[in-house]
């Protein structure tokens, strides 16, 4: 499964937050914004575990693309 993950460095922490918006409450951290996605990783893989055992609904991030029409003009 993919998540969307935000990742933002945080002054305080000295390293960077990681959080799953499709996940309420699903967050990590780490010094490296690689030790941050390695730790959320591993969150999400306990937060799915978790749901499954409770029978709960995981939700899943629906990505849908949409085509539009553009005319182009002389000069472009």
């Amino acid at each position: 499964m993919k998540f969307k993950v935000e990742l933002e460095y945080d002054i305080e922490y000295g390293g960077y937050v990681a959080g799953v918006p499709m996940l309420p409450g699903c967050m990590s951290q780490g010094k490296t914004k690689e030790e941050a996605l390695d730790n959320i990783r591993e969150a999400v893989s306990g937060y799915l575990k978790v749901a499954r055992k409770k029978h709960r609904r995981i939700p899943v991030e629906e990505i849908k693309t949409t085509y539009i029409n553009v005319p182009v003009t002389a000069g472009v």
